[in-house]
């Protein structure tokens, strides 16, 4: 990836994602709001969310067309690990905001739990797989 060309993908989507995240995912009406002291605070982790977002579409963007030079043998795995890391880096932006929206909705937060923490742990066991069948593929040869 290009550090230059990373950069500004990144940013065609953090910005957007930045401003967008309390348009569509509206705070709850007579929900909990953070106090002067912890705004700062929130601010900074959905500026960090959003980069994070646009990386990883940046990197989604630019890898997933070299996916045809994989070997065939290995394609559905990488594809199965550029798909995993990319979840890893975009779904804190929509992760936190539903959490925020949610409010004290505790089936909703059931959903949530579920549809990030265990699709994130599905994430992790396709990249230990990806990494030792890559290095099992190095040692073999």
């Amino acid at each position: 990836m290009t550090n230059l060309k990373t950069i500004a993908i990144m940013l065609i989507f953090a910005v957007p994602a930045f401003f967008l995240g309390r348009v569509i995912w509206p705070d709850p009406m007579g929900g909990i709001m953070p106090t002067a002291a912890q705004l700062p605070f929130y601010v900074i982790l959905a500026v960090a969310e959003s980069l994070t977002f646009g990386f990883g579409i940046a990197f989604l963007i630019q890898t997933w067309p070299k996916l045809g030079r994989v070997p065939v043998e290995q394609r559905r795995l990488t594809a199965a690990a550029i798909l995993a890391i990319t979840w890893l880096l975009v779904n804190w932006w929509p992760h936190d905001n539903l959490h925020r929206a949610n409010g004290m909705n505790t089936q909703g937060l059931l959903y949530i739990e579920y549809g990030f923490h265990i699709t994130l742990m599905l994430a992790g066991i396709v990249l230990i797989y990806f990494l030792f069948d890559s290095v099992r593929s190095f040692t073999d040869n």
